[in-house]
């Protein structure tokens, strides 16, 4: 009698835990990118990605227009590789420096390209962020 309240306890817990895994792993919302992007990037590409309340003078890219840029699609891999500092391209550190912050915590899945690749929370959530803005 004793074992089997300890064998359902356990399952019981067991279910607790996976359900709280789940929730772990799920993309944030848009706007926990958006607090991220309004403390790391507003600077340069404006409060809520609008360039007119951008605080310094730079030739940064209107970032509400990604999709329009790249035929209607949204480049996941490319936004990725921009913010987390791998595919910079023709942007040099000194235009978009690499946000060490950003590349820490924890790792959830995020489908870029039809694979799900582990991606430190807060880049995902800025991901989210940017996709929701576009125009």
């Amino acid at each position: 009698m004793k074992s089997s309240r300890i064998l359902v306890g356990l399952v019981g817990l067991s279910l607790t835990v996976g359900a709280c895994a789940i929730q772990d792993m799920d993309m944030p919302e848009a706007a926990e990118g958006a607090a991220l992007f309004n403390q790391n990037c507003a600077a340069c590409h404006g409060t809520d990605a609008d360039l007119a309340g951008r605080e310094v003078a730079t030739s940064a890219p209107d970032l509400r227009k990604i999709t329009q840029r790249h035929k209607g699609a949204f480049p996941r891999t490319k936004v990725l590789s921009q913010i987390d500092g791998y595919g910079r391209g023709r942007v040099s550190a000194e235009q978009m420096p690499e946000f060490g912050a950003l590349l820490e915590g924890d790792l959830i899945p995020v489908e870029v390209d039809g694979v799900f690749t582990p991606t430190p929370r807060p880049l995902a959530a800025l991901l989210t962020y940017l996709e929701s803005i576009q125009s």
